[in-house]
């Protein structure tokens, strides 16, 4: 056999065996387990469901006719119908080809009810409250509700407070929820301490922060009521007070509050870090801004070289170059304070930085929040228009504007950009609140005694910003009833326009033997030329009556009997640059008034006064706001303009108000024989006041003063039986001032120092009146 035969014949028999041996292998190897196999769901049949339909509950499982009978796919089936929170208990039982879902509903509320609770009522506990009547009930939802409601009363001040959820079962499966609650006292603050102040006692800083320690004198304050966020405001008070105080580097690094293990109270520590306390060795103007002079801009440092370093008024300096930059023109300006520290000698560089701002400009206005204002009335107020270059002064002075109507319990102007790079829009949003008021008051004073008043007043009449009201006062010595209306903004205009109807009936017995009624309207219109001066013009058109006359009564004043008509047109002029309207501690106003009467009437005179008042504050040298200065002084004049004289009820009076230590009209002309005060044509007071805080906490709104009042009244004619004696009358004293909760008392002491044998004196003058 050849070679290449042998290698063929082996070849051949080779080929079979390898194709055998796969096949061998392939039966020796181990076969992968089957899958398991379920039953199929033939049927799903639900129990025990009274309220809930069976479809609905089949709807839930993961497992439906026709599926496999998975155990994992049941289980998840079990806790999905557990989550809805429908059931108090679930079973899924599988059984041959039938899955069978047992259920127990969970009951319906019948009623939510509140019991033990009195500071907290009904209507503010419900809010908070999820469980609501007919709904379904879940343990769960009750405990998170017992959980809001302890969370109130802790912001309340109730930390004691407990609560316990009773569940009282009725017929058809249904339960009433009842939770019991026990309110507890209020955990008050019991101590305030203060850790790392050197420079300034815990007393101090105790005015300072709002939070108070608990005393007797606050029983209707709730100052000593222990609240968490008060915490964070109280530190960013002793920061700024800090700050005001020079401690440029000042951190309050922490405020802690502990509960006493009695829950009685709290104890409060802030901790401070007060650093050192700097002197400004220079402030000065700097910038380039084209066409510019930075030197004029320098009048408006609110701080000068050695003061102490003040953070406030390196606000104020900030914000008052900034709006003379706006006012000169210029816009588009950024003022940046830059502080250099030297802390080993405690000194304080500042320059004011004044440099080109981002050109931006108002593309629109929107006002969002207004539910009952009329947009015109809030777009009014605003010191800038749309496409007017973007201005942060006037958008500030804008926003207080609109705060300052009083329609608004918040409102707030942001800029957000615009559709290009330099176009800003104005968004404004504001929180309505109720401007209706009805009140009913009373108190007492010795100009009128005791007195009762009822008004009815709505301060944005249907959302347009008509002031409307209406007010009755009866007093044992005035009485008066009067309407007024007013549009702040007639036409939408700088134009004040308003109207009155009155009737005043005064009782001058005691002063003058006569009683007086006077009965008449007055249309009014003001103008503001700028945000200080203001004009307002008005006419009268008033009949007044003297009569009941005492039969013993001075001749000059029995002359004065009978009914007069007055038709008078007047102006005042006023320049305001007090800080407040109301309460003011800083600055000064003017005012110029005239009334010209005889275009028309019985009556013809030009009675002229001007009077004004400075208010210098103590507090940078004193430590305290209360402490201020007040100057005041008023001259007036009448002149006749008939060949006859003037009625005593349009001549100036003294004494009272306007002289403290003189009754009312005490000073001044008067008839020797009767006694009678007769007014006079001349008239001029000055008063000097100093206001302090009383030794006792602020809180309690107690205000000393001391004042010397001087004035003189001339009646500029002689007159037989008539002492004019036109020399300055002086009048001393100290006074009281309570802002009590039940309205505003006043007590003077006054003593008349310098005074003519015929003025009458009153030594003690009191005032009280309050709304509700």
């Amino acid at each position: 056999m050849t070679p290449s035969r042998a290698l063929l014949l082996a070849a051949s028999c080779l080929v079979p065996l390898s194709l055998a041996a796969p096949a061998e292998a392939q039966q020796r190897r181990p076969a992968p387990p089957a899958a398991p196999s379920f039953p199929t769901v033939q049927a799903v049949e639900v129990q025990g469901n009274q309220r809930i339909e069976a479809e609905t509950i089949r709807s839930y499982m993961l497992v439906q006719p026709g599926d496999p009978m998975d155990p994992d796919r049941l289980d998840r089936s079990l806790r999905t119908l557990f989550a809805t929170g429908l059931f108090r208990d679930v079973t899924v039982t599988p059984s041959g080809g039938t899955v069978t879902v047992r259920v127990v509903e969970n009951p319906i509320v019948n009623r939510v009810a509140f019991e033990g609770n009195r500071k907290l009522s009904d209507d503010v506990l419900r809010p908070e409250v999820q469980t609501r009547a007919r709904a379904v009930f879940t343990p769960q939802t009750v405990q998170a509700d017992r959980q809001r409601m302890l969370d109130l009363y802790a912001r309340r001040g109730r930390f004691g407070a407990r609560i316990e959820p009773k569940i009282i079962e009725l017929d058809q499966n249904r339960v009433d929820v009842v939770y019991e609650i026990t309110e507890g006292e209020t955990t008050l603050v019991s101590r305030i301490a203060f850790v790392g102040n050197t420079s300034f006692s815990d007393s101090r800083l105790k005015e300072v922060v709002a939070t108070r320690e608990a005393a007797w004198y606050r029983l209707l304050s709730s100052s000593d009521t222990f609240e968490p966020e008060r915490l964070n405001f109280d530190r960013e008070l002793l920061r700024r007070f800090y700050l005001r105080e020079g401690y440029a580097d000042v951190n309050i690094s922490g405020s802690t509050a502990e509960l006493a293990a009695d829950r009685s109270g709290f104890f409060v520590t802030y901790t401070i870090e007060e650093g050192p306390r700097y002197r400004v060795t220079s402030a000065e103007v700097s910038g380039s801004v084209r066409n510019l002079d930075i030197a004029t801009l320098a009048p408006e440092m609110k701080i000068e070289t050695g003061d102490w370093y003040d953070g406030d008024s390196v606000e104020r300096t900030t914000t008052a170059i900034s709006d003379a930059a706006n006012r000169r023109g210029f816009p588009f300006v950024d003022v940046t304070p830059r502080i250099t520290r030297n802390r080993e000698n405690a000194t304080i560089g500042l320059v004011f930085e004044v440099a080109e701002g981002p050109r931006n400009y108002i593309e629109r206005i929107d006002i969002t929040g207004n539910t009952r204002t009329e947009d015109r009335v809030i777009r009014r107020e605003f010191r800038v228009a749309e496409g007017d270059a973007f201005n942060a002064a006037q958008v500030r002075r804008s926003r207080q504007r609109i705060q300052d109507l009083g329609y608004f319990s918040r409102a707030e102007v942001n800029a957000q950009p615009g559709s290009a790079p330099d176009r800003v829009i104005l968004n404004t949003q504001v929180a309505e609140k109720a401007t209706g008021e009805i009140s009913l008051g009373g108190g007492y004073s010795t100009d009128a005694g005791a007195l009762i008043d009822f008004g009815i007043r709505e301060r944005n009449l249907l959302g347009t910003g008509l002031d409307a009201r209406i007010n009755a006062a009866i007093a044992e010595q005035r009485s008066q009833i009067d309407l007024s209306v007013t549009d702040p903004s007639f036409l939408d205009r700088n134009l004040a326009l308003g109207g009155d109807l009155f009737y005043v009936q005064r009782d001058l017995t005691d002063t003058s033997s006569y009683k007086e009624r006077r009965a008449g309207g007055v249309v009014r219109i003001g103008y503001e030329f700028n945000e200080y001066l203001r004009q307002t013009l008005s006419y009268s058109l008033i009949q007044r009556d003297v009569y009941d006359i005492l039969s013993d009564a001075s001749r000059y004043i029995k002359e004065q009997q009978g009914i007069t008509l007055l038709s008078q047109v007047s102006q005042t002029l006023t320049y305001d640059r007090r800080d407040s309207r109301l309460e003011p501690r800083d600055g000064y106003v003017l005012r110029l008034a005239n009334d010209l009467a005889g275009l028309g009437g019985d009556v013809s005179f030009l009675r002229s006064r001007v009077d004004g008042s400075y208010y210098i504050p103590l507090d940078r040298l004193l430590g305290h706001q209360s402490y201020v200065i007040a100057l005041s002084a008023s001259a007036g004049y009448l002149q006749n303009l008939s060949g006859t004289d003037e009625r005593i009820i349009d001549r100036f009076f003294l004494g009272g108000d306007n002289l403290r230590g003189f009754r009312t009209a005490g000073a001044g002309p008067r008839d020797i024989t009767t006694n009678d005060s007769l007014g006079g044509r001349m008239i001029w007071t000055q008063s000097s006041e100093f206001r302090f805080p009383l030794p006792v906490p602020d809180e309690l709104g107690l205000l000393g003063r001391t004042f010397v009042d001087v004035g003189s009244l001339s009646q500029s004619v002689s007159a037989a039986g008539v002492e004019d004696d036109s020399s300055p009358r002086v009048g001393v004293g100290v006074g009281i001032s309570w802002r009590s909760p039940f309205g505003l008392i006043n007590l003077d002491f006054g003593q008349a120092v310098i005074k003519k044998s015929y003025d009458q004196t009153q030594v003690f003058r009191f005032g009280f009146g309050t709304r509700f």
